[in-house]
């Protein structure tokens, strides 16, 4: 599957470039020119990535960016800031509020794509082909295998697809509508205690019959790969 692209931007002429370059470099992307929008496109369509610009319509791309982050939803969703403003206050404002990268018009597309990916390697190494590792558990997206220990681990498909958003998240808590959503995809109709089903076949294929259990459930919160006693809410 493509990584997803919101790319929040009201230049039109910007946005058939930016498009074109990300698409060219095989992205799936989608767009707006109003802060509002992009709010609600970013929820009900979660993007792997946003591509925001600092002036756009309705709402400011900071305010987007400082509300993209308040919501459990889209707290870790990265973000490249992409704006005229370059003036050090300006890039230290845009980061302090929660973006992950941050780049000044005018730009080389080759540049932004590039930063684009280097992002996306650091916060969600599964979209670069990457292995994802944890607690002895690595994770091999390109080859479809897992291991822990060295020891190789058994997954039917629905388990590999929560351990891998597990891994790509480690330590946060995700309730079983957020599992549902990231999982199985909100145009599935799924009951959300076929959560718990998967997760205890997902428990008892990683964790064996000695090893500690590396997937905590949080009472009333959801479920977290977590080894350490505290565990931080998504």
């Amino acid at each position: 599957m493509k990584p997803r692209i919101l790319l929040v931007e009201d230049d039109a002429n910007l946005v058939e470039l930016v498009t074109y370059n990300l698409e060219k470099e095989g992205f799936d992307v989608a767009t707006t020119g109003d802060g509002e929008e992009a709010l609600v496109m970013a929820e009900e369509n979660r993007p792997d990535l946003v591509i925001l610009d600092w002036m756009i319509a309705n709402l400011s791309g900071i305010e987007v960016c400082r509300r993209l982050r308040r919501s459990p939803a889209t707290a870790a969703l990265p973000i490249v800031m992409l704006t005229a403003r370059a003036e050090e206050a300006d890039r230290i404002r845009g980061l302090e509020t929660g973006a992950d990268d941050y780049v000044t018009k005018p730009f080389s597309p080759r540049e932004l794509v590039a930063r684009v990916r280097a992002v996306l390697r650091r916060l969600r190494p599964a979209l670069s082909g990457g292995n994802l590792d944890y607690a002895g558990i690595v994770m091999d997206t390109a080859a479809h295998r897992v291991t822990r220990d060295g020891q190789g681990v058994a997954l039917g498909p629905t388990e590999f697809r929560l351990l891998r958003h597990f891994l790509e998240h480690p330590g946060r808590v995700f309730s079983r509508e957020q599992l549902l959503d990231a999982v199985w995809g909100r145009d599935v109709y799924v009951e959300q205690r076929t959560v718990d089903v998967h997760i205890r076949r997902l428990r008892k294929a990683v964790n064996g019959d000695d090893l500690p259990d590396v997937i905590r459930t949080v009472r009333s919160a959801g479920y977290a790969l977590d080894l350490e006693p505290q565990v931080k809410a998504a």
